[in-house]
């Protein structure tokens, strides 16, 4: 059976799995996903109704993007994005887990933002307080090292380039600015065919 990825195009979760599928050079037929007119097939895989998800040529099933890549890494080693000491991969686990709030957190202000006259200013603020302060933990972990968890890519880098390329996407690069030392890791990694070739189109 092929291997198979429902996504959507501009799902900063979906592209955390498409990079590393691109990293460890891993054929898959992709199933872009219409997340507002789920289909049966669709919703049959993912009781939560939300992208990604991956079918593997085992016919295991998975959804949610942190555990999918998981399972990439394990399933697949090389290359790896998380550290193979039981501690270190612990750290770095927590944090993947900022830099998915820090996705939870721009794809929140996001469609509170497009409830027009409906929106919430201080639902907003709090959403953007909660980004400034995740992006300043990032800025600062790049003082001594060239990535976010040491000096390799990893999970880390992964989502949280996923999560900067959304904020870009819907509310500019101006966040470059402030944060300079991001603005290079960012560019950095987008000279890679797996980064740059899921960069999300408006």
């Amino acid at each position: 059976m092929a291997r198979i990825l429902y996504y959507a195009q501009r799902s900063p979760y979906a592209r955390k799995v498409r990079i590393v599928l691109a990293e460890k050079q891993l054929p898959y037929e992709p199933k872009e996903t219409d997340i507002n007119n789920k289909s049966p097939e669709f919703l049959s895989l993912s009781p939560i109704g939300k992208v990604p998800v991956l079918v593997d040529e085992n016919d295991l099933v998975f959804w949610d993007s942190t555990l999918i890549v998981e399972y990439l890494d394990e399933t697949y080693p090389q290359p790896s994005f998380y550290p193979g000491d039981r501690i270190e991969r612990l750290c770095c686990r927590q944090g993947e887990e900022l830099a998915d709030s820090l996705i939870d957190n721009i794809v929140a202000l996001w469609y509170e933002t497009r409830k027009g006259n409906q929106a919430d200013f201080a639902t907003q603020a709090k959403y953007q307080s909660s980004i400034n302060r995740l992006l300043g933990v990032f800025e600062q972990k790049l003082t001594n090292s060239a990535y976010l968890f040491n000096e390799t890519v990893s999970a880390v880098d992964v989502a949280a380039i996923s999560g900067l390329g959304y904020y870009s996407l819907r509310f500019g690069h101006n966040w470059q600015q402030e944060y300079p030392k991001l603005r290079q890791w960012f560019e950095l990694l987008h000279q890679r065919q797996s980064v740059y070739s899921t960069m999300p189109k408006a």
